[in-house]
């Protein structure tokens, strides 16, 4: 499973480097001249190492022109060195670049069934700690595997056209090392998988404790918070212990080997010289180049930690950029002339063993102002998925104008609606962008008229740069931040509306000014609102009661008062303290 894992892995990394592979050649021939001018450096020593004849004898003239030339190609051999690492840095810089880039807007693309059943953390991880860590092995693979694979070849030509024997002796000994290598590094490679998946499982709880760090003190969570970051930390210690001490034994062991094998090259080349079949010059030779023939299998074994490492983070990389994204856009726009909504026989469930919604129908006039109220969970906030197709329908259509959402853009349909939740955002950025976020064009005019209607205006005039102020989401009250929210839909002034418990954080008196705001802008629009303040939607045109994802109930406020239902029940628990 590893093995086929990695393979899969390491095929998908080397199509995305496919664009380079201008920058992969040079690369290899810079490679290639880098090492063939170093092994051609031994050869000149050990002609060298012969010109000493004896005492008395020795030419220096000859010697002299030796060592220039030696010089001469150690120089050739540091500059290709140089251009190629500069070249490996572009390719694996570069891949990294593009890596991020795809998976970004991939992450635009998940639904939001994707992004609900994965935790930020972990996203989060893969995104910025995996990318580096594969950015990492990138560059130590292009450095030592290019390089290491012409080492091999050119080693064993300059070595056969010394010594055929000898040659032949290396090369029958080399599989001991890969044998040791490929054992040590079988086991290690699982240890590294386990490791980056407990990593990002730590980086998700991490984020999700420091986020909501008021809540966790506010409930006493701290010792839970610490017993269950000490479990996942020491997992990932296990993990990362077991990973580094196996591939740890790879460099060691293939030393080991290694000296094995230079020991055994110096004993049989010692009895070549006493036969006269070989000369002490031409035995250094033949001893650098066994030492230099093993030096690649050493430099690989040495990185194996970066590289599993590596895979197994392009691995969590490669399964986000494959998650399935949602469905294509069709080119068609929606048009909004009135504002008349239809849900017909909608069925819609998050998981599909536990249903939700079942044959729901409903029809909204133009310009109507519905109002969906019933006990948490019983699909208030789902319906408003569905209608801005945060989520798509099991079965079932929903249209608007006659226009069935699903034949039209996202992006559209979103634009149509003014959208304000009881969750609020805001990003790091100046207060004029966090309103004009819907409409960025707009002018400063246009953004203070807005934010008068709202009384947003009356904090943001006293903050130290007005408009110009930056902010982020810790900046600023709830209550602060739910009305700039709300000055970014009246911006916008869009053909329909949805206020998802829009002024849960407002004081009583601002939401007064807000409801008259409300009012002025919701007027011919067709508007949904989700409330538990039963007192907010007393005029709404209709009010939908809903229970286990149906709607059990249907009318205006008077209506349902007088029918002394379940609206009835709920209503009274809010002002006469009766229980359900």
């Amino acid at each position: 499973m590893p093995e086929k894992t990695s393979t899969s892995t390491l095929s998908k990394l080397l199509k995305l480097l496919d664009k380079y592979r201008v920058d992969i050649f040079f690369s290899i021939i810079l490679s290639a001249i880098s090492v063939i001018t170093q092994l051609y450096v031994p050869i000149l020593f050990g002609e060298a190492i012969d010109e000493l004849i004896g005492v008395g004898m020795i030419d220096m003239s000859l010697i002299m022109r030796y060592l220039l030339r030696i010089m001469i190609f150690v120089g050739i051999s540091a500059f290709c060195s140089y251009l190629m690492s500069l070249i490996n840095n572009r390719i694996s810089y570069g891949t990294i670049n593009d890596i991020r880039d795809r998976t970004f807007r991939h992450i635009q693309k998940l639904p939001l069934k994707y992004l609900d059943g994965h935790s930020a953390g972990d996203m989060l991880g893969r995104v910025i700690a995996d990318a580096d860590q594969l950015s990492d092995g990138l560059l130590l693979g292009f450095s030592q595997l290019f390089a290491g694979a012409v080492t091999i070849f050119v080693t064993l030509y300059f070595m056969f056209s010394r010594n055929v024997e000898i040659t032949i002796m290396v090369l029958l000994l080399t599989p001991l090392s890969f044998l040791v290598a490929r054992f040590i590094a079988r086991r290690s490679y699982q240890m590294f998988v386990k490791q980056n998946e407990t990593r990002g499982k730590q980086t998700a709880l991490i984020n999700e404790m420091i986020t909501n760090e008021k809540i966790l003190k506010a409930f006493g969570y701290e010792e839970r918070a610490s017993e269950k970051f000490a479990e996942i930390n020491s997992d990932l210690k296990k993990y990362a212990q077991s990973a580094t001490f196996y591939s740890s034994l790879t460099n060691p062991s293939t030393r080991a080997v290694n000296n094995l094998i230079y020991a055994l090259v110096a004993l049989f080349g010692a009895y070549k010289i006493l036969n006269g079949s070989l000369t002490v010059g031409g035995l250094s030779v033949l001893l650098s180049y066994a030492n230099q023939y093993m030096k690649p299998f050493n430099d690989i074994s040495s990185v194996v930690t970066e590289l599993q490492n590596s895979i197994s983070c392009a691995e969590r990389i490669f399964e986000l950029l494959e998650a399935e994204a949602q469905s294509a856009d069709p080119d068609r726009e929606l048009d909004v002339k009135e504002g008349m909504i239809d849900i017909d026989n909608v069925c819609f469930s998050y998981r599909k063993d536990q249903n939700l919604i079942e044959d729901f129908n409903f029809h909204a006039d133009p310009g109507m102002t519905i109002a969906i109220v019933g006990p948490t969970g019983c699909g208030k906030t789902t319906l408003i998925n569905l209608l801005m197709r945060f989520y798509d329908v099991d079965k079932g259509e929903i249209y608007i104008d006659g226009q069935e959402i699903r034949s039209v853009s996202r992006s559209s349909l979103r634009k149509s609606y003014g959208m304000v939740l009881q969750d609020t955002w805001l990003k790091k950025a100046s207060v004029r962008d966090n309103i004009a976020f819907g409409k960025p064009e707009a002018s400063d005019e246009e953004i203070i008229e807005a934010a008068k209607k709202t009384h947003s205006y009356e904090f943001i005039r006293r903050m130290k740069d007005g408009l110009n102020t930056i902010i982020d989401d810790d900046s600023l009250s709830q209550g602060q931040k739910q009305l700039l929210c709300i000055t970014r839909v009246m911006l916008c002034m869009p053909p329909m509306l949805i206020l998802d418990e829009a002024t849960s954080s407002i004081d009583t008196r601002t939401e007064i000014f807000i409801q008259k705001a409300f009012e002025q802008l919701m007027e011919g629009k067709t508007s949904f609102i989700v409330a538990h303040r039963l007192s907010t939607i007393r005029n709404a045109d209709k009010i939908l009661v809903m229970r286990d994802g149906q709607i059990i109930e249907q009318g205006n406020h008077d209506e349902l008062m007088k029918a002394k239902g379940f609206y009835f029940e709920l209503y009274n628990s809010q002002f006469a303290g009766k229980q359900l």
